[in-house]
């Protein structure tokens, strides 16, 4: 196969390409990414040696470009993690947003199908993932879960947009009949996120003994997935998914996000028995718009039709992950240095 992954340099990205690569080694990988802040091709160094992948720069509203790299190549699949994802940037800027996250998925399925529609039919095994969130449903009360029914409700720029792209996804395949399948995970983290996410901010500032800025009373809650049980499942979706259906990927692992604070607290205090990392750093900040309470997904639908099942316990995922960014602390001050401070000096603080 030959397949592209859009946004390959970005946090999920850039871990799916390094999963497909180790399972499906004989296969070619063309990556597209725009190198936004969040784009950072350390994220991929190994594999940017490797010569069944092919990086490209570029934004995937260029039609003209996306359009000569399908002529390049047989193209069997595009997974498309290309997006504007921060929710407070959303509120800040929303017309990035909009562009990125519904033309940019616009202009990948005209190509793909420009491609993949010939003579009046779909070209055998050709498949479109879009890679959404759980965000599009909105919030949901204390209890009950998110499934794949459940009406889209966005409540963020950020969560419109992808909202939007779905929408737009769901009438290629209901119009033209176009193979496709949209994906909508819980919140994912491990290695390789920009530390403008909470887990690696937070584990970030606390290195530095700076405050973790918590919103509100921190008792929003989420539903946490390791990304690489994120990426078998997109996998999954890909090579068992029926055309049309949409997935959702949940981990089960509900926490408060003071919960998640206080745990990456505990865990880098046990890790480099730095004492002056505890709870004093800890400040609760005002809440930020429209900020959603609570999501959690009911993972029924990929775990009875496809088999899938989350692997990695919360506790271990968690270690892991903060494991990880101690070992690649030049990694960390490398992607939050220079242009990248003026955005997170004025949003958190950071000096």
């Amino acid at each position: 196969m030959t397949i592209i992954i859009t946004g390959v340099a970005g946090f999920i990205g850039s871990n799916f390409l390094k999963y497909y690569l180790r399972r499906y080694p004989e296969d070619k990988v063309i990556g597209i990414d725009k190198l936004t802040y969040a784009g950072n091709l350390e994220n991929i160094k190994e594999e940017l040696e490797r010569d069944n992948f092919v990086f490209i720069r570029e934004d995937i509203t260029n039609m003209k470009k996306i359009d000569e790299i399908f002529e390049e190549d047989e193209i069997d699949a595009v997974i498309n993690f290309a997006a504007e994802s921060h929710v407070d940037r959303s509120i800040e800027d929303p017309q990035i947003f909009l562009k990125t996250n519904v033309i940019g998925t616009q202009v990948l399925l005209d190509v793909a199908k420009k491609h993949w529609f010939r003579d009046g039919r779909w070209k055998d095994d050709k498949r479109f993932i879009q890679i959404s969130t759980d965000e599009v449903y909105g919030a949901l009360g204390p209890t009950g879960f998110f499934v794949e029914t459940t009406p889209l409700n966005p409540r963020s720029p950020y969560s419109a947009s992808k909202a939007a792209a779905d929408l737009v996804i769901r009438a290629y395949h209901e119009t033209f009949g176009m193979p496709v399948n949209i994906t909508r995970c819980s919140n994912n983290y491990g290695p390789y996120q920009f530390p403008e996410k909470l887990i690696p901010l937070m584990i970030n500032n606390a290195l530095n003994h700076k405050e973790l800025p918590v919103y509100g009373d921190g008792k929003q809650i989420r539903d946490w997935l390791y990304v690489e049980d994120h990426c078998r499942a997109i996998d999954l979706v890909m090579e068992k998914g029926k055309i049309g259906e949409v997935y959702n990927i949940g981990g089960h692992n509900e926490k408060e996000n003071i919960y998640i604070v206080s745990k990456i607290i505990e865990l880098l205090r046990e890790m480099t028995g730095d004492e002056e990392i505890d709870e004093s750093l800890i400040r609760h900040v005002k809440d930020r718009p429209g900020h959603d309470r609570r999501y959690a997904i009911d993972p029924s639908k990929i775990r009875n039709e496809l088999g899938w099942e989350p692997s990695i316990p919360f506790d271990e995922g968690i270690k892991k992950t903060v494991e990880w960014y101690l070992n690649n602390r030049e990694w960390m001050n490398r992607v939050t240095s220079g242009e990248y401070m003026k955005y997170y000096e004025r949003m958190y603080g950071w000096r």
